[in-house]
């Protein structure tokens, strides 16, 4: 008499339970991804405003020639112009004046209703 090797119809359904349990786990967990992904966008384009709008500021603060390097900004709204590439669709930035060789902190509007993001922008004429 052959002996036959298997599974048994209980071991089968005991894995595809545990498989379920993993999968009502693990889900959860995979569907905040979007939010967390645009709000981590949100901040790295407010970052690379900021970076950007400190290297306008010490270019146009260093340069000698005419025209002088960079840009001049008075408004927050400036900032995007020293932005390589300028800013990503979608985005917003609330228009605030920025005195010459002072800080501000702007805010920038995400794609995403209600996420905003501040950025440093230098005033420089």
């Amino acid at each position: 008499m052959k002996r036959q090797s298997g599974f048994t119809l209980i071991e089968l359904v005991m894995v595809i339970v545990i498989l379920g349990v993993l999968a009502a786990v693990a889900i959860p967990k995979f569907v905040d991804l979007k939010g967390n992904a645009q709000s981590a966008a949100l901040s790295g384009v407010a970052g690379a405003l900021s970076s950007a709008s400190t290297l306008n500021y010490a270019a146009r603060s260093a340069s000698t020639s005419t025209p002088l390097a960079g840009n001049a900004v008075a408004n927050c709204t400036d900032a995007k112009s020293s932005l390589q590439g300028g800013l990503p669709s979608g985005y917003e930035i609330t228009s605030a004046a920025i005195n010459p060789g002072v800080s501000e902190a702007c805010t920038l509007k995400g794609p995403v209703s209600g996420a905003s993001a501040t950025f440093t922008a230098i005033g420089i004429l």
